[in-house]
């Protein structure tokens, strides 16, 4: 007989959650339960959950965080996330889905509704009903280096998905569950580079895929990537490159014609 399929419950209040607990439970779910966003990360990569139902609003981390940090982790990236929360704004919908939860649920809920829709995206990854596919894993502590590469992983994702419009440094440090302090140690340590180095780079790196496989007018570009000005941009890719935006576009174009 396979195992039961292991839901992984975290929010702060599951005293709001019995019904659904004792609910799925009656089907032969396996639940564990976390009570904050840190304590959701250390579970999820010592137990491997087959899917996770998180809060948004929680201590120490919220449910945002805590679901970048989980897809910027290889062992649990590929884990389905469900946002199960009282925060029912489109604004915050979009971004539990955008960020990589499968789905988003308002409370308050019926627990008939998130079993069905537990059946469903464990259906899509691979489980049958309230089983297949679980194997049992060695249990693995995150140790702090594991958390600081999974932190840096997740800000490196937002930020190049930000590069026109990057949060703070406080503000990024939130938005992957880690201190001002702890994520620049962690930049320095994990990509030997600080978070504006990381910023600064990337920025280039878009601008340059940019000019050799888009059209786009070097102004939209540098709009794209974040800079002032057009003339604020060629002159910090001509020093990161040694040319001009216009002759590596050049240059970009005679390899392509050859």
């Amino acid at each position: 007989m396979p195992k039961p399929a292991h839901v992984l419950i975290v929010d702060d209040n599951p005293d709001q959650l019995r019904l659904l607990v004792e609910s799925l439970r009656a089907q032969a779910y396996r639940i564990s339960v976390a009570f904050d966003g840190v304590q959701g990360y250390d579970r999820a990569v010592a137990q491997q959950p087959d899917i996770i139902l998180l809060d948004v609003q929680m201590p120490k981390m919220d449910g945002f965080a805590l679901c970048r940090q989980l897809k910027a982790n290889p062992r649990t990236m590929r884990i389905p996330l469900i946002f199960l929360t009282a925060m029912s704004d489109l604004e915050n919908r979009l971004t539990g889905l955008d960020e990589g939860g499968v789905d988003y649920i308002i409370k308050p809920f019926s627990p008939e509704e998130v079993a069905a829709r537990l059946r469903i995206h464990l259906r899509l990854a691979g489980h049958e009903h309230a089983a297949a596919g679980y194997a049992d894993a060695a249990v693995t502590h995150a140790t702090r280096e594991d958390k600081d590469a999974t932190q840096v992983q997740a800000a490196k994702h937002y930020l190049a998905g930000h590069l026109a419009d990057p949060p703070t440094l406080s503000e990024l440090a939130e938005l992957v569950g880690s201190s001002p302090k702890r994520l620049m140690r962690a930049f320095r340590e994990v990509e030997d580079n600080t978070v504006f180095g990381f910023l600064r780079d990337e920025r280039m790196r878009t601008a340059q895929r940019l000019l050799s496989e888009t059209s786009l007018t070097i102004a939209a570009i540098s709009q794209e990537v974040g800079f002032s000005s057009p003339a604020n941009f060629s002159t910090a890719f001509l020093e990161h490159t040694g040319v001009s935006p216009s002759a590596y576009r050049a240059s970009a174009e005679n390899e392509d014609s050859q």
